[in-house]
């Protein structure tokens, strides 16, 4: 852990692991999928503590307020106390099973059904 005063966009990023490589997250931050304080940021953009990150991650999107500067890859336990989670939670997953239904007689014949057909169609 550094006590800079600034750190890159792409770096913290990274080392917070919104993403899981420092390429990953240059990319995004290219892309346009990373924002800091609303305007969207360049990879060697420079992130100080108070900063609102918004990310579009593999995962969704993530909001998170700059706590900690950290110039490395951290372990997950300390990565969370680099920044506050302020990602919406989401929407709750609505199950519909949908059965088909029918009525009987309605649909393929069955085979014993398809027989009396057949039965009743042939000429004597």
């Amino acid at each position: 852990m550094d006590a800079a005063e600034e750190v890159r966009l792409d770096v913290w990023v990274s080392s917070v692991r919104l993403f899981k490589t420092r390429s990953a997250a240059s990319s995004a931050c290219r892309g346009g999928h990373v924002a800091v304080n609303g305007h969207k940021a360049k990879p060697a953009t420079m992130v100080r503590i108070g900063d609102k990150v918004e990310a579009l991650t593999p995962g969704g999107e993530r909001i998170a307020i700059v706590k900690r500067l950290v110039q490395k890859r951290v372990g997950a336990a300390v990565a969370v106390t680099c920044f506050e989670d302020l990602t919406p939670a989401p929407p709750p997953k609505e199950e519909i099973v949908h059965v088909a239904v029918r009525d009987r007689g309605a649909g393929r014949p069955t085979k014993r059904e398809r027989r009396l057909m057949d039965q009743f169609r042939q000429p004597y």
